[in-house]
């Protein structure tokens, strides 16, 4: 199976190896359409309600289950691997590629019953650890400086989605391109406040819950490929304390080689020469 470019580290080292060998022997032809939903999960198409169309969608997908690949493209212009897994008792896990450090490590956002996580991994050249960082509460936010963003477009927003109340105007759109079927919707914020309730783009998904596709401020991404969800999702290293990594390039004198001192000679010490007056 051909991959975006991105971090081969990223699917051989997270539990996307199991998504890699659930999809093992898929060619490079067309991505897998979104799978067939039942009767009772299919939405009604041509809804005017646009607003309770994407609602209804949403409480669809706060239950799916699933681990599924994507392709991501960000400010940089070049697409990266992503892979979201929900788990089927509820934690969830979204692993990018190249996505802290200015883009030089792989980071994961794993979500269970005890918060929000930021983990790395270990890499050569670059001062990064394998291991998982308590950053966030359960119902709490990643902290800006830790946020990728990219793992908010799977759950953070589904909630926000499926309330009607919430200051959203929300509109049908044609379909992005790429998108596997379902719909799309444009949404906006209308809010005053500066604290926007959800990263305003387009939102695409299949009829049963499935994030097809999204384009938003600081990206876009496009589903690849996706099969069922497993039991529970796992850490890629061990639980630790400190800071978790920030979202820029990390500071160059961090990377260097401490300076070796210079010996001083071993010859004999020359006495200064007394002034004459």
């Amino acid at each position: 199976m051909h991959l975006p470019s991105g971090s081969g580290r990223l699917l051989a080292a997270l539990t996307a190896t199991a998504l890699a060998l659930g999809l093992a022997g898929c060619g490079e032809d067309t991505p897998d359409a979104a799978p067939t939903p039942s009767a009772s999960a299919l939405i009604t198409p041509g809804n005017p309600d646009s607003r309770n169309e994407l609602a209804g969608i949403a409480a669809i997908a706060l239950d799916r289950k699933y681990a599924a690949l994507y392709t991501f493209t960000g400010g940089s212009g070049v697409p990266r691997n992503v892979v979201a897994t929900v788990a089927v008792d509820g934690t969830w896990r979204v692993d990018i590629a190249n996505g802290a450090l200015g883009g030089s490590s792989d980071v994961s956002i794993v979500r269970n019953q005890n918060g929000v996580y930021q983990c790395s991994l270990s890499m050569t050249g670059a001062p990064v650890n394998a291991g998982c960082v308590h950053v966030a509460a359960k119902g709490e936010k990643v902290p800006r400086r830790y946020d990728p963003q990219v793992q908010r477009l799977f759950r953070q927003w589904l909630p926000v989605f499926t309330d009607r109340d919430s200051a959203l105007a929300v509109a049908a759109v044609q379909p992005l391109d790429g998108a596997q079927g379902g719909s799309c919707y444009s949404v906006d914020s209308i809010s005053a406040s500066q604290d926007q309730p959800v990263d305003v783009g387009v939102y695409c998904y299949s009829a049963d819950g499935l994030l097809t596709a999204a384009r938003v401020g600081f990206g876009r991404i496009q589903l690849v490929r996706q099969i069922a969800g497993p039991a529970t999702v796992q850490f890629p290293g061990p639980e630790v304390g400190g800071d978790a990594m920030g979202m820029g390039a990390p500071d160059p004198a961090s990377t260097l080689e401490p300076s070796i001192p210079v010996d001083p000679p071993t010859g004999p010490a020359t006495a200064p020469s007394a002034a004459t007056g």
